[in-house]
């Protein structure tokens, strides 16, 4: 049998369910959430082919870097070039985070259309990741926001630790609530909700979407769920039940947070394309070619791929 007949047979016809012809948007966050973790990084020539094979796999939002210190992420280091050196995908959303206005004006030099903007639901990660407090962090990204929407930038939102922090422990819904409506508030268009250190269950984004969806729209939420645990699919699984319909995810599993010891990547795109095809959900992805994107990227960064079904598939 050949790799892509052993491909095709793997690819199980979905069962009817209730989400059955319900359509998915994930976010590829592998180019920048991903490459920035790793204990490696690859040159711009081989990040910008990336972002190109994952467009070409059907992803119609891909992060595609960081506007952010050299110093403090290396792996950010030639985002400008990387965005000026990627062919015209201009039906493609293709944010870049920004920290601070000096990050909104190099993706405004270069071009950008979107940024993401990150602010944390917990003090001690605000404190370690950003240097500032939560208020601080607000205060600080009001301007940024307001100038973005002024230059006619999309802006999307981050919140961090969203369950669980490294230094703080727990964090409720109560805490994360007043933090996602406050980046609705100033003008995102979405914010993802984030697992960091990926210790959520299922049962913790249900409550926490629960709390959210007493005064926000669910539709306006995404999910970002790492794997540390091996929970990140069946979070996923409880996200959608609770309407989500937007995920971050990062090809090969690549990734990790420098901030949370021992936490893993984002859940790998391959493996909630194949939960997704599986419940016969719409993502407009083509699975096994996106397989072969993880398998470029993981070869490239000599490790393994940490997706199961792309190790699966490509057996």
């Amino acid at each position: 049998m050949t790799e892509t007949d052993a491909m095709a047979a793997a690819m199980i016809a979905p069962a009817p369910s209730a989400l059955t012809g319900d359509a998915v948007r994930l976010v590829e966050v592998g180019p920048r959430d991903g490459l920035q973790n790793e204990a490696r990084y690859p040159d711009t020539a081989t990040k910008v082919e990336l972002i190109t094979r994952l467009a070409a796999c059907g992803l119609s939002a891909i992060e595609v870097g960081a506007f952010v210190s050299p110093r403090r992420v290396p792996a950010m280091a030639d985002t400008a070039q990387v965005v000026r050196s990627l062919p015209s995908l201009s039906d493609i959303s293709l944010p870049v985070l920004v920290p601070n206005m000096t990050g909104l004006e190099q993706a405004l030099s270069v071009g950008c259309r979107e940024i993401a903007v990150f602010v944390s639901a917990s003090e001690g990660f605000s404190q370690r990741n950003i240097q500032c407090s939560v208020r601080e962090s607000l205060v600080r990204y009001q301007g940024v926001i307001e100038a973005a929407r002024t230059a006619g930038l999309r802006v999307r939102g981050y919140v961090s630790c969203v369950v669980r922090c490294p230094y703080d422990g727990d964090v409720a819904p109560s805490t994360v609530v007043p933090v996602v409506q406050w980046l609705l508030e100033q003008g995102c268009h979405e914010v993802s909700l984030g697992d960091t250190i990926g210790a959520a269950t299922p049962a913790h984004i249900r409550a926490l979407l629960q709390a959210c969806a007493t005064t926000l729209p669910v539709q306006a939420l995404a999910g970002h769920f790492h794997d540390t645990y091996g929970m990140a699919v069946a979070n996923v699984m409880a996200a959608l039940e609770a309407g989500v319909r937007v995920f971050d995810t990062s090809v090969a599993g690549l990734g990790g947070c420098p901030y949370a010891r021992g936490a893993t990547g984002n859940v790998a795109t391959e493996n909630v394309l194949y939960l997704l095809h599986g419940l016969g959900m719409k993502t407009g992805v083509d699975l096994p070619r996106l397989v072969q994107v993880g398998d470029f990227i993981s070869r490239a960064l000599g490790r393994d791929s940490a997706s199961a079904v792309g190790r699966a598939l490509m057996r």
